[in-house]
């Protein structure tokens, strides 16, 4: 993969028209990282990318490594929301949003695990964690997954030197994502951040 004109270029990469955001960055040094909360790739991207939502994106990574982009990566997306990191407010402004396709938390029902949506996952596809003595279960990415962000990861490091990578819950007390199944330290290491 390589990026050319703000533009992700491989194999994998399906491109989305997301028309309402038009504003250009005047820089970019920082990556957040989402979980979608979705049942899909597509379905998350497509949503992102309507005319009639608050909310967008530059890519969306699919669980099998399939990447959606939607907005070259020096223009404005509305991922962020209020946010702060690093001494700065509206992280929007400075950043790339990256949203990978997971479920998020997930509801147990006996020995099956369902999302907020109503679809049902293996106990193969579950991380559980424990809060305060009750158990909660999230969806795990995928390998692939992984491999694909870490090279999209790296590009955009070299490209736009990105000195901060971020999940969404750093940059705000009211998200979560993507989430604890999330390897977030074995992604800073790979990559070298040590912020």
């Amino acid at each position: 993969m390589e990026i050319i004109e703000n533009l992700l270029f491989g194999d994998n990469v399906k491109y989305l028209q997301c028309s309402k955001c038009n504003v250009k960055l005047s820089r970019v040094d920082t990556i957040v990282l989402h979980g979608t909360g979705g049942a899909s790739a597509v379905s998350s991207a497509l949503y992102l990318s309507r005319p009639d939502t608050g909310v967008s994106a530059h890519a969306v990574i699919g669980r099998d490594g399939e990447i959606f982009q939607l907005l070259p990566f020096d223009v404005k997306a509305w991922h962020a929301g209020k946010s702060f990191h690093a001494g700065r407010m509206n992280l929007n402004d400075c950043s790339v949003g990256i949203e990978l396709d997971n479920a998020g938390e997930l509801q147990r029902v006996g020995d099956r695990y369902y999302s907020c949506f109503g679809l049902e996952y293996s106990p193969d596809q579950v991380y559980t964690t424990e809060t305060e003595g009750r158990a909660r279960y999230w969806h795990l990415f995928t390998e692939g997954q992984f491999k694909i962000l870490e090279e999209v990861c790296r590009l955009l490091k070299e490209r736009y030197k990105i000195k901060y990578l971020v999940r969404h819950s750093d940059i705000t007390s009211r998200k979560v994502d993507p989430g604890p199944a999330f390897p977030f330290g074995e992604l800073k290491k790979k990559l070298g951040f040590t912020d």
